[in-house]
């Protein structure tokens, strides 16, 4: 890059408008994922479920949101519902697509989770008398949660990464604020340089801090 002066003073410059971005992209994560973890639960219950009317209704689910762009989820939601009058703020949208998305994969997970578990645990809950609700709660998910937790972290990583597409539809995160400072400094290679800085630390920082917690969760199991 012959004779390219490099100009970060006026990237940082706008760290607290980054900053805040990157909290936004953080809260909207975390959202997806507590959301998206209880959709997933009721997918993956449905897709096991012994009557037809919850698990076709469930595998379409599944089907439709995978074999389908993120990108087209959050312009049907968007764009699309604006279109039969049913106004959508852009970050309940944004909120909705994500959580629709991470919804389908997580029931596999989840669903995928609860198989992993022996014949013998549910037929030992059933010899106790207990309820199917009782049988989950107790004995199934906890167990469950254990097989989940490995792709569950991962998904939570992808989830704070994939959340960049929503600067499409104006939400002001990380991605939309690196922009927003690209269309006043004129300086995208810095601008870039610094927002990729950022989304390396958050994911990499909440990689560790999972995995801390994962061996303190079960490092009884």
């Amino acid at each position: 890059m012959p004779g390219y002066v490099f100009q970060f003073r006026l990237v940082f410059q706008e760290l607290p408008l980054l900053l805040g971005g990157a909290l936004t992209t953080v809260h909207l994560s975390v959202l997806t994922l507590l959301l998206s973890l209880a959709v997933g639960t009721l997918g993956a219950v449905c897709r096991l479920s012994r009557h037809a009317w919850l698990r076709r209704p469930a595998t379409w689910y599944v089907e439709a949101i995978r074999n389908t762009p993120l990108l087209v989820q959050l312009f049907f939601i968007y764009f699309g519902l604006g279109q039969i009058n049913v106004d959508v703020p852009n970050y309940v949208a944004a909120l909705a697509g994500l959580v629709l998305n991470n919804g389908a994969y997580l029931t596999e997970i989840v669903r995928a989770g609860i198989e992993a578990i022996p014949k013998s645990q549910h037929d030992a809950s059933v010899s106790l008398g207990m309820s199917y609700v009782q049988r989950m709660r107790h004995v199934i998910f906890p167990q469950a949660f254990r097989v989940i937790y490995p792709p569950l972290a991962n998904q939570f990583i992808g989830i704070i990464l994939f959340s960049s597409l929503v600067s499409v539809i104006a939400v002001e995160d990380l991605a939309l604020r690196g922009k927003m400072i690209i269309s006043r400094s004129f300086r995208s290679f810095e601008t870039y340089i610094v927002v990729t800085a950022m989304y390396v630390v958050m994911t990499v920082t909440i990689s560790a801090a999972l995995k801390l917690l994962g061996r303190r969760l079960f490092r009884h199991a």
